[in-house]
């Protein structure tokens, strides 16, 4: 890769990473494998950038990061524990400001299944439309409103019943 590129490349990643970040992190609910996720895909990025349209960038970061995301589900490999002396230390964001809404509602999001907790951050946080999830996805349009469909429904009963005093919309 020539200097101009790299620098170029370089410049992306300082302006998107923390975005990046925070999507993987609604993904997935986990900072350390959202940061991974990232890397990963920043990696694969570095790979293709000669050969890609700069303008599609963030679309082809996001793909990667929510593939990887669901593929790690799917082995289960987050899931597998290993002994050791000492805890691994975790840097929990500081969650002081956070009101009890948003915890609710990040302790619902993180109990959605990986592909509709996918759709409904990319559609719904992002505020992308539904072409450019299916686009990310790698699915229909029709699969992207199912999953968004039935995520929501699911966000809808776990919020109401986490705060049975607020009243859920019944619409999407």
């Amino acid at each position: 890769m020539r200097a101009e590129e790299e620098a170029e490349f370089r410049r992306y990643v300082a302006a998107r990473s923390d975005r990046l970040r925070r999507f993987g992190y609604l993904c997935c609910g986990d900072w350390q494998r959202a940061e991974d996720a990232v890397q990963t895909s920043l990696i694969k990025l570095y790979a293709a950038w000669t050969r890609i349209s700069h303008n599609a960038c963030d679309a082809y970061v996001r793909r990667i990061v929510a593939n990887t995301l669901i593929s790690e589900h799917r082995r289960g490999w987050f899931r597998r524990e290993r002994v050791s002396e000492r805890p691994p230390e975790r840097q929990i964001p500081d969650q002081s400001e956070a009101t009890a809404d948003t915890l609710a509602v990040m302790s619902a999001l993180a109990r959605l299944p990986p592909r509709q907790r996918a759709v409904v951050v990319l559609r719904y946080w992002e505020d992308l439309p539904i072409e450019q999830v299916a686009e990310i996805m790698r699915c229909s349009t029709g699969t992207v409103k199912s999953q968004g469909t039935r995520g929501l429904r699911t966000l809808r009963a776990l919020l109401s019943a986490a705060m049975p005093e607020r009243t859920m919309g019944a619409s999407s």
